[in-house]
């Protein structure tokens, strides 16, 4: 059962079915406060630890206030709404975040490294080098919502997925027809839906297969510690679900 923060009390809602309710989701991509490195999803602590920096916190707090200005009184963010420490709850949220996304009202991206006079559609913008691009997770983050807002370092808009489709297919290589919700993902073949993978990152290896699960409509049980394993057992389950050849010239 997801876990949703409350934007205007600051606590946590359970909701069994996400399809249900109105809610916002964040997208971004976090920093360790010990290294500068970004986090990934199950390295990151619950918004009530004493670990979480306060730069972090100040993040979360801003995404409410965001969200709730714009009228949603539910939000999901990753780093606060899944219990690590609970391996059943870590399996679902992975399995279903695709959906998540998919169902949310808007998914607002929050671009850390971009200040607020950039030109996202020049060649040399931060937007175009953003780090939040190169992120694995932020792959879904893209393309499930039916909405995706960009905000600057500062949380001022800078753009929507739609009014940047062109820019953000060059930067990707992801189709402008993906982008602004004139084909399906399904109607892509596999070989050029893990060429949008190809030069994102994971800070853990078995994430390059799990921030993909649905990206490929597959589920998978996570097992951390399973290195390139991970990305067999994810090729294995495509073979098995979708009649697609082009994975083999992947």
């Amino acid at each position: 059962m997801p876990r949703f923060l409350n934007t205007y009390t600051g606590e946590f809602e359970w909701h069994d079915n996400p399809a249900r309710v109105r809610y916002a989701i964040l997208s971004h991509t976090w920093r360790s406060a010990a290294d500068g490195g970004e986090q990934s999803l199950e390295d990151v602590k619950k918004l009530q630890s004493a670990s979480f920096v306060p730069a972090q916190r100040h993040e979360i707090s801003q995404a409410c206030l965001v969200a709730r200005m714009n009228g949603f009184q539910l939000i999901w963010i990753d780093s606060c709404c899944i219990d690590k420490a609970s391996s059943a709850e870590l399996s679902e949220a992975i399995n279903s975040m695709y959906e998540l996304y998919r169902l949310s009202g808007a998914c607002y991206v929050y671009l850390a490294d971009v200040p607020d006079d950039d030109h996202p559609q020049a060649l040399g913008s931060s937007f175009r080098f953003s780090r939040w691009r190169k992120r694995g997770w932020t792959l879904q983050e893209l393309i499930a919502p039916e909405r995706v807002i960009f905000l600057t370092s500062t949380w001022r808009f800078l753009g929507t997925r739609l009014g940047l489709a062109t820019t953000l297919a060059d930067i990707t290589t992801i189709s402008v027809d993906i982008l602004v919700g004139h084909a399906s993902v399904a109607s892509i073949s596999v070989a050029q839906r893990m060429s949008w993978a190809s030069l994102r990152e994971t800070t853990r290896v078995e994430d390059r297969a799990y921030s993909l699960l649905g990206i490929f409509g597959v589920h998978l049980s996570p097992i951390y510690g399973e290195g390139d394993n991970a990305f067999r057992r994810l090729q294995e389950e495509i073979i098995k679900t979708i009649p697609d050849q082009s994975i083999f010239a992947w």
